[in-house]
């Protein structure tokens, strides 16, 4: 019977280790005391397991090499793994967005499931167990004095480096001469020069945020967000971010109000200075901005001591230009430390699409966040790590 390591037991580690078992002995290496660590602050501590968008959908949410995932969705698609959980005792729920959650709201009970798994195809789990290297001689790995006949590198990336993801799938890459591409954070925060700190946790709804790139929109779309200390995060800045190198010369802005094209926009806007007329113009719109935001939009649309009733149209024409596009002062992504996932890895051109097997190292395999892979929030990163693992895990099956 073949032997395979599994180094990392985070979703890709657990499922390909499942589905390498049916003909050969599995071991899973983890360093934390447990497994599925990061999995179990995931959506908030809820886990989000996957989103029941079609196919067309889920492939508009991948960010980077989608082509590469074909094989791996088809092999085992978000349908699949709802599935799977299902039969194993998990009962799962779809909210906003199509966003699939376990019933319970309790990220803890997806890792019971999966613990369950593991017992029911006999796969060996050995936890506070770090491996510092893997070498091959022969035909055989070697990892800390045990021989294995394939590797299975399901590592994850460096973001949130308290679970255990500390880049170490990187080195091991390197070590056998792969490339590893540049890393980056990514759903994460952005910082912003000059913070108006009266907007410190503003949250917004119902906005637009646009982000442009030598003019070029890079990334549009219609949410929430909120304003931080450093800058601005919420979802959909956290998808933003998927779009945004440091060394971009990115403008940013938001459109406060979104659904009203301009000239609806003045129109709201005149019916509600009609009803001040004797007013500052910043004293008469509370119907139509936050509280914390309309000082802002005043002052920067030159109205500051504006009376409604010396409101010319070029003036609300000034109002208006602010209030659809906001600018925003980019300074940079947040440290990649703080990222939900990690943007770059190793390079998938160095990896067969239809087994993630390693096309320079024969029986080296690589899944889930360690590849140079990612997608936006909404459970489509850890779909992902669940259809990498499974389809490594059968095509290790099929190969004995």
């Amino acid at each position: 019977m073949n032997r395979i390591a599994v180094i990392g037991a985070g979703p890709a580690g657990i499922m390909s280790a499942i589905f390498a078992s049916k003909n050969s002995h599995v071991t899973i290496f983890e360093k934390n005391e447990k497994i599925g660590k990061k999995l179990y602050i995931t959506g908030k501590g809820r886990c989000n397991i996957t989103n029941n968008c079609e196919k067309d959908l889920f492939f508009e949410n991948i960010v980077n090499n989608k082509k590469f995932l074909f094989s791996a969705f088809e092999s085992f698609d978000n349908k699949d793994v709802i599935e799977l959980l299902n039969t194993n005792g998990l009962e799962t729920k779809v909210e906003r967005g199509g966003r699939i959650f376990p019933k319970s709201d309790k990220s803890s009970d997806v890792i019971k499931t999966l613990n369950k798994l593991l017992d029911k195809y006999r796969v060996e789990v050995i936890l506070n167990h770090e491996v510092k290297s893997i070498l091959k001689e022969n035909d055989k790995f070697i990892i800390d004095g045990q021989d294995f006949d394939k590797v299975i590198v399901a590592t994850g990336g460096v973001s949130y480096p308290m679970t255990g993801s500390t880049g170490d799938g990187y080195k091991f890459a390197k070590s056998f001469g792969h490339k590893v591409t540049d890393l980056k954070p990514g759903l994460c925060g952005i910082v912003l020069n000059n913070i108006e700190e009266s907007l410190t946790g503003l949250s917004l709804k119902n906005v637009k945020l646009v982000v442009k790139k030598n003019k070029k929109i890079m990334y549009e779309d219609i949410g929430e967000m909120m304003f931080s200390h450093y800058g601005i995060t919420g979802p959909l800045v956290l998808s933003a971010s998927c779009y945004i190198n440091n060394s971009d010369k990115i403008k940013m802005y938001i459109d406060f109000k979104p659904g009203l094209e301009e000239d609806k926009l003045d129109a709201r806007i005149l019916r509600d200075l009609e009803e001040n007329k004797n007013k500052l113009v910043v004293n008469s719109l509370s119907h139509l901005l936050p509280k914390a935001l309309i000082p802002i939009i005043v002052n920067k649309s030159g109205n500051k001591d504006t009376v409604v009733n010396q409101m010319t149209k070029s003036k609300r024409q000034e109002l208006i230009k602010i209030i659809k596009n906001y600018p925003l002062d980019f300074k940079s992504l947040m440290d990649i430390s703080t990222g939900i996932i990690t943007r770059g890895g190793i390079n998938v051109r160095e990896i067969n699409p239809s087994s993630m097997e390693s096309k320079l190292v024969e029986g080296l395999y690589f899944v889930g966040e360690v590849l140079d892979l990612d997608a936006l929030t909404g459970g489509y990163n850890l779909q992902i790590a669940w259809s990498t693992g499974v389809l490594c895990g059968k095509s290790i099956s099929e190969d004995v």
